[in-house]
This record gives C-alpha cells, sequence and structure tokens, in this order.
C-alpha cells in the first residue's frame, strides 16, 4: 500500500498534555466541536459533558438514559478554528473570566453548531450544541439494541447510524427524518464513516467485515476482509471484534479501522491492539505494528492533517501510537494513566484528546509543532 506522505512538519515527540478535564465517572467518548472550541465527552453516568475551552466551563447535556457512545456534529456553515491560546491577547479586557489561566476578557460567542448523540438504548438525540442551557430537540429511537456509531456527511446533509440491530440508517440531518435503511451485515454493525467525496459509506461489523456502500442506489458495492479484526472464542463461545474506531484519510485514498487482534480470551478482552489500513482503490487491508507489545484493545483511530496515522486504547493502563508515511512500526508512543477509550483529533491538528476510564479527558497538545509547508 502507498500511503500519502505526511503534509506537514509533525513531531510527535513533543506532545505534552496541556489540560486535564475530569468528571465523576468514567468517560466514555470524546470529539471537539467543529471549531475546536469545545471538547464533548461521555460518561457512564448517561451524561455527555462539554468542556469550553477558552474559559474552562463545564455544562452538561441530560437527556440520555445509557452510555453514549456515537458523537457527531452539524454545521450550518463551516465555523472558523479557534485560536485558544491567541485569543485573550487579541481581545479588550472588560470583564473577569473564570477558566483557564489569567484571562480577563469576555469570551467570544461560538456560532451555532447541532450535536447529535446516539446511546445503548438504540436512541439519538439532537442538541442545540452552543446552548446555554441544553435540552433535547429531538429524540429517534433508530435501532434496537446499541447505536454503536454515528457519522455526518460532508455537505451536511445525512447523519448516518449503525447497530446491533444489524442496519445501517440514514437521517435528514436537520429534522431528524428517516431517509433509508441498508441491510446486509449477518452481525452487530460497529462503525461507519462517509467517503470524503459523499457517494459512499463504509460500514464495519463484529466480524471484520467491511461493506462499502453506493448512496445513491443503497446498494453494497463490495465487501472487504477486516476479518483480523475478529475472533471466536470456542472456550466461551463468544465472539469479539469489530471496528471500534474508523476514519478516512484527507482524500479518501485510505480508511483505518481499530479494534483488538489475537485475542486469547474474550471474556477478558485479552488480545493486542490493532490498527488496519485498507488502501480504498484496491480494498487491501495491512495491519500497522506497534513498536512495544501490549495488551489491549485500541478504542479511536484518526488522520492528522499532517497525514500521520493516530490510534489510542488500552486496557489497565492506556497508550497513544503514532505512525508516519509508509512505516509500519509506530514512531512514537504515549503512556497515558487511565485505559484510554476514546480519540479525537483538533480540526487544526493542534490537539489530540483521548477519553479515560478514569473520568479524565487528557488534551495533548502540538501547538507550534505543526507547520505546514508551502
Amino acid at each position: 500500500m502507498n500511503i500519502p506522505p505526511p503534509r506537514a512538519v509533525f513531531d510527535p515527540t513533543a506532545a505534552r498534555v496541556a489540560r486535564e478535564l475530569k468528571h465523576s465517572r468514567p468517560l466514555v467518548g470524546c470529539r471537539f466541536d467543529p471549531s475546536g472550541r469545545f471538547l464533548f465527552a461521555s460518561a457512564e453516568d448517561d451524561s455527555i459533558q462539554r468542556f469550553d475551552l477558552l474559559t474552562g466551563t463545564k455544562t452538561a447535556f441530560a437527556g440520555h438514559e445509557s452510555w453514549v457512545r456515537g458523537i457527531a456534529f452539524v454545521s450550518p456553515t463551516p465555523p472558523a478554528p479557534t485560536d485558544l491560546e491567541t485569543w485573550p491577547k487579541q481581545q479588550h479586557a472588560t470583564q473577569a473570566v473564570v477558566g483557564f489561566g489569567a484571562a480577563i476578557v469576555p469570551p467570544p460567542k461560538s456560532a451555532p453548531f447541532t450535536l447529535i448523540s446516539a446511546d445503548y438504548h438504540g436512541k439519538l438525540i439532537w442538541w442545540r450544541g452552543d446552548a446555554d442551557t441544553p435540552k433535547p430537540l429531538k429524540t429517534v429511537q433508530a435501532h434496537e439494541g446499541y447505536a454503536r456509531a454515528l457519522v455526518v456527511s460532508p455537505d451536511q446533509s445525512t447523519v448516518a447510524s449503525c447497530g446491533n440491530d444489524q442496519t445501517i440508517k440514514l437521517w435528514n440531518a436537520g429534522d431528524g427524518t428517516a431517509i433509508r435503511t441498508l441491510e446486509g451485515h449477518e452481525s452487530h454493525v460497529y462503525n461507519v464513516a462517509f467517503h470524503p467525496d459523499g457517494t459512499r459509506l463504509v460500514s464495519c461489523d463484529l466480524k471484520g467485515i467491511v461493506k462499502d456502500w453506493n448512496l445513491k442506489t443503497g446498494k453494497c458495492v463490495r465487501d472487504i476482509d477486516a476479518k483480523i479484526l475478529h475472533k471466536y472464542d470456542p472456550t466461551f463461545m463468544a465472539d469479539i471484534g469489530g471496528a471500534r474506531g474508523m476514519a478516512f484519510n484527507a482524500d479518501g485514498s485510505v480508511i483505518a479501522l481499530c479494534g483488538i487482534t489475537n485475542v486469547s480470551n474474550a471474556f477478558a478482552g485479552i488480545g493486542n491492539p490493532a490498527i488496519v489500513l485498507i488502501d480504498w482503490k484496491h480494498a487491501k487491508a495491512n495491519l500497522l505494528k506497534t513498536k512495544v507489545a501490549f495488551q489491549g484493545t485500541a478504542w479511536g483511530v484518526g488522520f492528522h492533517p499532517s497525514g500521520a496515522v493516530i490510534a489510542a486504547g488500552g486496557a489497565g493502563q492506556g497508550r497513544v501510537w503514532f505512525w508516519k508515511g509508509a512505516e509500519w512500526e509506530n514512531v512514537h508512543t504515549l503512556n497515558v494513566p487511565a485505559n484510554c477509550r476514546d480519540l479525537a483529533i483538533s480540526p487544526t491538528g493542534d490537539r489530540i484528546v483521548v477519553a479515560g476510564a478514569n473520568g479524565s479527558a487528557y488534551v495533548y497538545d502540538f501547538k507550534g509543532i505543526v507547520r505546514f509547508s508551502k
């Protein structure tokens, strides 16, 4: 596979914890909003917590009755990324703000955007993401059993959800009305991702079957083999697998999936983290390697704007791994003091965050490290 070369100077060894955002219960998922100003983290108390990275304000979104794993956003227009470092210096000091650091300026008002969340009872909830007092705007019973993942199309018009009922469902992103159901998987559907050109959708199920859907016809075009992400354990008579994370690179030439492989005990989840890259054109899968052996599951994966692959996971403790270009063995590893249950990369690539099983979201800063070439 030819992995596109990095498009920026990127030094992952310079990553440092910029903030530790704490909650009272273990975290399940995390995402930056489209501007990068807010971090949304879901927790085992069925809530979603919004952390304002300018002011430090923490706001709860309460409405789900089970854990939330799927978090996605709809923006009327792409918002300009928020510069969290220069904002206080560019404003006039008119009133005090309690938050991170000693800023004494009023924070700029956020542009409106919609948050959509999916829970383990199969429900999707629409929210106004920037609301001071957030309340559910619309609730849809989308799936029977877990709604495992959620993604918004590149043109912001369509939401795709997937779940344990073996289906992928498409919804109008604006009003939540049903558009179409995609059927064909024979096991729980773990994740979905839109191709960047908006014409195709990819899904991965428990057994590592990746389906490529034509959104115009609603038909599956091809199946791609990612069965390395699945294992049947005859001792416990249980399947374990699925893509816990999924993401395309910017030009849609490669899709990354993550999960677990080499499973020796499905009940305890004993195995090794797996990060799989699939060449989109040739449907060829390759397993990325970690330099140091580690036991656990990879729960999140994404592409940095430079082209680097970043993944996070863990078991009793956490790790973040970095790969660059065509190097199959990771070039750097971050040790995280908690099992990493999700990973998010900020819109500009200057930060990543991992959701910790100890209730902390760890924000790592690359400010000043990413320099895009002309």
